[in-house]
This record gives structure tokens, C-alpha cells and sequence, in this order.
């Protein structure tokens, strides 16, 4: 496996936030934020998906979803990880729900969490299990169980692209050239991984596993979640406690809040977010420089120097 701390070093710009981070919302955000110019921000919250318009008015977009990571895809369709009911989902323009994926081999998946997308319209999801295991179904062909990383092709195929070179895959993000896929490692077991790492993809949207790099360690506090882009390539992840979660996670020191890394994995910034627990960031706004951050059920903003990076 490759470190960060191994590749080359340049001279990074430290100057990724415009400002402090604003609070917009005591309760309702709690996980997979994503923004849409034509509706405002939508977010996963109390097993529904919470809208707030671009004047910051909120409402329920669409109750009992059970919901976690979203996305629009570039015509515009909703594609959502229904974590409660094991499957990945696309919202058509005239308002269908069609599944996309619910099982592998025959197995349901465990916990759809998060989800990214390349430039051939391919789909890729993360499939954690946090909580009761004893449902799970989903393993390898030893029988190991498995919480892996799957791709979607345009055609319906579903393919299995991480196994076991990450512990419990979280947030995962892929870069605008398909080169690199982001993925973390959030394991909230006592003894579980915390660590951010980057694979490099194949043309034909396979993973090089081989390629594995280590970015950052959390070491015992809580991992990383959801993560984003801007336009300069630097990634914005949401990890972190303020309180600790013992004897799992630990938070000797605050360490709730953004880390940003460069191109080269260097972290060249850090902003606290003053409540527990960071869970995941989308960029948006008119110009595209705000980040929204969910926290702890809270929704939160943060001026940026950089738009982010958006499908389009």
C-alpha cells in the first residue's frame, strides 16, 4: 500500500474557506446532502429526504424514503441510496421510482450508503453495515461477509469493484477525469479502521486495488463520511467527534468539522464544526461557493474560495 506522506510535495494553498461556518438549521440534515439549482438542497434526515429552498424554506421532499446518499445524475433524475430497504434507486422525470439495484448474486445488499458517478454514466455505491449484522447477507465466494464497494453499469449490471481492501466503506467520491476514486474507511467498532484512501480507476470503470493509498488516519476518533470536489481538485471530507463515543471513538481533542486535502493528499485545511458529528458536505449556492455541511442532525454553510465541482 502507497501513504500519502510517500508522493511528491508541492506547495499547497491553505485558503480554501471564505469565511465561518453559519448554522441554518438546528434539526432536519442529517446525512447526503445534494444540491440542485432548480429546487435549492436536499438532505436525508429522520427516514425521510428534507428539502431547503434557495430562500430557506423547509418541507419534506419525499416522506418514508429511507434514505441516505443522493445524487442527480446529469439528466436531472434523483438517484438515492435507500439504505432501509437495501436498494439504490432512480427517480424518473414523470416521478417513477425504478430500482436500479437490490441485490448481488443473489444476496440483498446491506446499507446503501453513499454514491458517486463518472463521466460514462456509470453509478458507484458504497454498501456498509453499521448496527445489527446478524441480517446480513451479503459474502464473498469463501462465505466472508462483505461490505464492499459496487458499480452500476448503463445497462443495469452490477458489479462488485472493492471487497475487502477497505474495512466499511462510507462516503466515496470519483474525480472529474475517472482517474482516482476516493473512498472512506469508517469503521465505528472498537478497533476499527478510520482512514481515507484513493484507488486508481481503470478506463473500463474497474478499480486498480493494487493502487491503494493511504491519505489520512483517524486513528480511535470517529472516521471519515461523505465528501466533495472543487474545481481545483482538493477534496472536502466530513469526519470527526466532539464528544467521544466510548469506548469506540475517542475525541481527546475536538476534531469534528471539514478536512481538506490537495491533489497530492496533503491536508491543507481544517474547519471546526461545532457539533457532534460531522456526517457529510455538498457544494452549492448560485455561484457555487458555499459548502453545506450536516452535523448531528444540524445544517450548516461555509463560505468557500473555490465553486465545487458539479455534475453536469
Amino acid at each position: 500500500m502507497i501513504v500519502a506522506n510517500d508522493l511528491p510535495t508541492t506547495q499547497a494553498d491553505d485558503a480554501v474557506f471564505a469565511g465561518p461556518p453559519k448554522m441554518l438549521l438546528e434539526s432536519g440534515a442529517g446525512e447526503g446532502p445534494v444540491w440542485n439549482p432548480k429546487i435549492g438542497l436536499l438532505t436525508s434526515f429522520d427516514g425521510n429526504i428534507h428539502l431547503r429552498d434557495a430562500n430557506g424554506n423547509s418541507s419534506i421532499y419525499r416522506e418514508n424514503s429511507g434514505s441516505n446518499g443522493l445524487l442527480f445524475d446529469r439528466e436531472g433524475r434523483l438517484i438515492v441510496c435507500e439504505a432501509t430497504r437495501h436498494r439504490v434507486t432512480r427517480t424518473e422525470r414523470d416521478g417513477t421510482i425504478v430500482v436500479l439495484a437490490d441485490q448481488f448474486n443473489g444476496m440483498k445488499f446491506n446499507q446503501p450508503n453513499d454514491l458517486t458517478i463518472d463521466t460514462q454514466g456509470r453509478i458507484y455505491f458504497s454498501d456498509p453495515q453499521y448496527g445489527d449484522r446478524s441480517q446480513m447477507e451479503m459474502k464473498d465466494d469463501d462465505g466472508k461477509l462483505v461490505e464492499g464497494v459496487y458499480r452500476i453499469d448503463v445497462d443495469g449490471t452490477v458489479s462488485r469493484v472493492i471487497d475487502h481492501q477497505v474495512d466499511r466503506p462510507n462516503g466515496l467520491i470519483i474525480t472529474p477525469d475517472d482517474q482516482f476514486m476516493y473512498v472512506a474507511d469508517n469503521n465505528n467498532a472498537l478497533g476499527g479502521a478510520r482512514k481515507l484512501y484513493r484507488f486508481e480507476m481503470r478506463a473500463d470503470g474497474s478499480v486498480d486495488t493494487g493502487s491503494q493509498t493511504l491519505i489520512h488516519d483517524w486513528g480511535t476518533t470517529r472516521g471519515p463520511d461523505g465528501m466533495k470536489l472543487d474545481q481545483q481538485g482538493n477534496l472536502y471530507v466530513a469526519a470527526g467527534l466532539n464528544q467521544p463515543h466510548l469506548p469506540q471513538e475517542t475525541a481527546d481533542q475536538p476534531t469534528a468539522g471539514i478536512y481538506v486535502f490537495s491533489k497530492l493528499g496533503k491536508q491543507v485545511a481544517f474547519v471546526k464544526i461545532p457539533r457532534d458529528e460531522t456526517t457529510n458536505c455538498a457544494f452549492g449556492g448560485d455561484d457555487g461557493k458555499t459548502l453545506f455541511v450536516t452535523a448531528g442532525g444540524s445544517l450548516w454553510a461555509i463560505p468557500t474560495v473555490n465553486a465545487g465541482y458539479q455534475i453536469d
